[in-house]
């Protein structure tokens, strides 16, 4: 996400660096570049033209810090002005007050409403919640299935309905059983259009004044740009919708519709869609974010989500299995498994910071997810004393391996050569005072300790 905007700005702030004395008419200069990649990138032409304003304006009006370069003054300003521009601070789901609380997914048709109703349950139930999904969608032909279907592999329950049901009727009952069955939190599916009507309105409408809602959740497709600003700027004139959740940011390299829509609706993005697997919701953070887009990252988020994936018992006993040069095949694909519940390996490098300046390098890493994959087959395909020891896989071996896994013996040498160097390294660490010394570990941060 936001690929084409962090590579132009980057452009522009090594630009910045290279004058040892920022004179109005460089910061200017700059501005106009970061206005055009701004445009490029599908921000609203006003959001665009006032962003440059204010930074422009501090730019030239604000003393430079003595810790810093006048260009890393100007990132700075820039990087504080993108976070005011993303939302600002972080805005949490409501979840307090009267309960069961309520939830409406509201959106065109298409945008994901039903997928990202099953990833908030998922999320939710995480948290100690017990959702419970209501599908109030009786037009889409197989809308009702789907969220049961999700219902099921989540284990979150579902209201029952049928397309011959008013789903103002199907909310009302829902309301009911959940207060019978005691469900703390209701997601409900609506119905989407291809276009804003007035069908639509009324429906949403109707059920706003007959449950009362915690929550009205406008479920946007990045991928459509300013389309999606205006969209959710016409839901929210007429139902006051209480935040924004971005799909399918994934595969936006442009982030027009992220960097408008706050401006524009004056209501915060609170989940971003990253993926279609059911863990694939991130809740929006406008410094994290921000930080991405100028390529300098995202750090917490990727502890977080390596926190919420390691089992701190398996992480414990391979420290020990490291310390004693125990580490094997089977431990590399227990690894392998973990990296895969995180992410995308473009999901996860696009957190590491600088990594964009580090791809762009002739022999810089670049992200394969099928090399990923492949690894994990020839590994697969080994018996369990081979990847215990990984000496006895002589060329026989090296063959029905790379049979078994639809590679080639070539690949099998890779992988094997991969591991090998990785001994090699863990090795020297191992020589190194505090490298992967338990005395040295209790000392670092807690959220770092795994």
């Amino acid at each position: 996400m936001f690929e084409n905007l962090t590579d132009k700005l980057e452009g522009v702030f090594k630009k910045l660096r290279g004058h040892g004395i920022l004179t109005e008419e460089n910061i200017q200069e700059a501005m106009r570049e970061v206005r055009i990649a701004l445009l490029d990138a599908d921000v609203n032409f006003k959001v665009a033209k006032k962003f440059v304003a204010t930074v422009t304006e501090k730019a030239i009006g604000q003393e430079v810090s003595k810790s810093l370069s006048p260009g890393q003054q100007v990132i700075k300003i820039v990087h504080e002005e993108l976070v005011n521009l993303l939302g600002g601070d972080t805005e949490q789901i409501r979840l307090d007050g009267r309960q069961p609380v309520i939830i409406m997914m509201a959106g065109l048709q298409g945008s994901g409403k039903t997928t990202t109703s099953g990833k908030l349950a998922r999320m939710l139930k995480g948290k100690g919640r017990k959702p419970y999904l209501v599908p109030a969608d009786v037009y889409r032909p197989a809308a009702i299935e789907q969220l049961q279907v999700l219902g099921s592999r989540l284990e979150v329950p579902v209201h029952p309905s049928t397309t011959d049901m008013n789903p103002v009727d199907i909310c009302r009952q829902a309301v009911d059983e959940a207060a019978v069955k005691g469900y703390d939190t209701i997601i409900v599916d609506t119905a989407g259009r291809l276009h804003v009507d007035e069908a639509l309105m009324t429906e949403l409408k109707d059920i706003q004044a007959t449950i009362e809602l915690s929550e009205i959740l406008f479920v946007a497709d990045a991928m459509t740009g300013q389309d999606a600003v205006t969209v959710a700027d016409k839901f929210n004139q007429d139902l006051e919708i209480s935040g924004v959740v971005l799909t399918k940011m994934e595969g936006d390299a442009r982030g027009g519709a992220a960097l408008s829509i706050k401006n524009v609706t004056g209501k915060p993005i609170k989940f971003v869609g990253i993926g279609e697997a059911l863990d694939a919701l991130e809740i929006f953070h406008p410094d994290r974010m921000a930080s991405r887009i100028l390529g300098m990252g995202d750090v917490l988020t990727l502890i977080e989500k390596a926190e919420s994936v390691v089992d701190k018992k398996k992480a414990d006993k391979l420290a020990r299995k490291l310390q004693k040069s125990q580490f094997t095949l089977e431990d590399f694909l227990d690894q392998i498994q973990q990296i895969k519940k995180m992410g995308s390996l473009e999901q996860i490098l696009s957190m590491v910071p600088g990594i964009n300046k580090l791809k762009q390098l002739k022999d810089g890493p670049q992200p394969d997810e099928k090399e990923l994959v492949k690894t994990e087959a020839i590994i697969r395909s080994m018996t369990l004393k081979e990847r215990k020891n990984h000496k006895i896989i002589n060329n026989s071996r090296r063959q029905r391996i790379a049979s078994g896994s639809g590679t080639s013996v070539s690949d099998v040498n890779r992988v094997l050569k991969s591991y090998s160097a990785m001994l090699k390294m863990m090795k020297k660490l191992r020589g190194k005072p505090g490298a992967i010394s338990g005395q040295k570990r209790r000392k670092l941060p807690k959220g770092l300790r795994r």
